[in-house]
């Protein structure tokens, strides 16, 4: 009986230790868990603290930032299969983080009203084999404005025959035109190009349109590429470029002003507040526009002063490597 009772003994005192074994892991787990769930609410809240140096590491984060949501979806889904509290609790943290960025987003927009304009913004590509094609499902969005970049000699005569019966008014600069259903006067070519860039080079107008809502000044802009190397991204042309763009919109005298354009950067990219900081960007939608095939990124951006973006949205694909853009204005 001793002996037995002996046994009984070892085995309770072996099965507490391995209790309090696997407990002390799974806490540990969740201490992990909670960890990476507070680290993603800093990169969330504090994504401006983070370096550009080296690579370009801020800018690379902000140019996905709401994709970080993707991280709290596996996060949680770790800390149910874990049982985790802690790492549940630590979870509230950059949810409410990412709600806050970009909740208002996910938002149905809001009834149009008749001071609206709606305008259309695509890079169509210059290696577009449909220009026909891409034109027609533009205009089909019925806008009052439509901003191409990208626009090749070849291609150019085909954009203005196709959308000549609805927009009637368009001016062309360089690579970059804006077809209107309202006059237009004042049109020019904007200068933001790099000192580094030696070739012929003129992405940019800027001109004036004659709305039954008033005067806007209208700008198309195409910024320089960023490029993804092994050092980080190189983004230097883009951003000393959106500086330039910036001074322009600064300097306009008109009080209303819409930017539409191929900016190469996300609205959360530092690279482009020159822009943002003066600016009023979409309130609602992602419309994830770049690349077409599998969309990351809105790098086709409808920004506006004394005039909010309403809901913006993507366009179903054209013959282009970016997805069109559509957006509602409403004037102030």
């Amino acid at each position: 009986m001793a002996e037995r009772a002996g046994g009984d003994g070892t085995s309770r005192a072996k099965a507490a230790a391995a209790g309090r074994w696997i407990w002390s892991r799974a806490r540990g787990r969740g201490r992990v868990l909670a960890s990476a769930a507070v680290l993603t609410a800093g990169l969330l809240a504090f994504h401006r603290a983070v370096p550009n140096t080296p690579a370009r590491l801020g800018s690379s984060l902000e140019s996905f930032l709401p994709w970080l949501g993707l991280v709290i979806v596996v996060l949680l889904g770790l800390g149910l299969l874990r049982r985790s509290a802690v790492a549940l609790l630590a979870l509230s943290l950059p949810v409410a983080a990412w709600t806050y960025l970009f909740g208002g987003l996910l938002l149905p927009g809001a009834e149009s009203g008749g001071r609206d304009l709606v305008v259309v913004q695509h890079n169509v590509s210059d290696e577009n084999a449909d220009p026909v094609g891409t034109a027609d499902a533009l205009a089909a969005a019925g806008p009052d404005l439509i901003a191409l970049e990208e626009l090749v000699p070849t291609a150019l005569p085909v954009y203005e025959r196709t959308l000549a019966p609805d927009y009637p008014y368009h001016s062309v600069q360089g690579t970059v035109g804006l077809w209107s259903k309202h006059p237009l006067t004042g049109a020019r070519p904007l200068d933001i190009k790099p000192e580094g860039i030696t070739e012929t080079w003129n992405r940019g107008l800027r001109t004036a349109v004659h709305t039954p809502r008033g005067e806007i000044a209208v700008y198309v802009a195409h910024l320089p590429s960023v490029r993804v190397r092994a050092s980080g991204l190189a983004s230097s042309w883009r951003d000393e470029s959106a500086e330039l763009l910036g001074a322009a919109v600064a300097a306009e005298r008109l009080t209303r002003v819409i930017l539409l354009g191929d900016l190469n950067g996300t609205v959360d990219d530092r690279g482009l507040a020159p822009l943002t900081a003066r600016l009023n960007v979409a309130e609602r939608g992602f419309a994830f526009s770049f690349p077409a095939a599998f969309p990351v990124a809105r790098i086709d951006q409808v920004m506006a002063r004394a005039a909010a973006v309403g809901h913006i949205r993507t366009l179903p694909a054209t013959g282009s490597d970016h997805l069109p853009v559509a957006a509602r204005i409403t004037l102030d």
